[in-house]
């Protein structure tokens, strides 16, 4: 349990380091540039450049060696599929709690009446 504490605190530490780089960073460069589009890039340079000094924050996906351009159609395909089969429950839900709304709302109208 005191170890994880440990651990848990040096994480604390480096990523309040990494916080005030970049915003030390941001800050200097935010006052240079006139655009917004350059004001833009020289932010997203600082986070590179800080995320660099700060290896034990960011760690790069793998991706799988075997996967190629030929998987790419099936990954769309199946994303996809998993937009439409939320969208559909969504739908389905979305319309169930409208009809129960409905007759909650009629019935105490009713009841209101009487």
């Amino acid at each position: 349990m005191e170890r994880f504490n440990l651990r848990k605190l040096s994480e604390l530490k480096v990523r309040k380091q990494y916080q005030i780089e970049i915003t030390f960073a941001a800050l200097e460069n935010l006052n240079d540039s006139k655009d917004i589009n350059s004001a833009w890039e020289n932010i997203r340079e600082n986070f590179k450049s800080s995320a660099k000094e700060f290896p034990g924050l960011y760690k790069l996906k793998q991706h799988e060696p075997w996967c190629d351009d030929e998987c790419s159609p099936f990954l769309e395909k199946r994303k996809q599929a998993k937009k439409q089969w939320l969208q559909d429950n969504l739908n389905n839900v979305r319309h169930e709690a409208s009809r129960h709304f409905r007759n909650k709302h009629n019935e105490y109208l009713k009841a209101k009446i009487d």
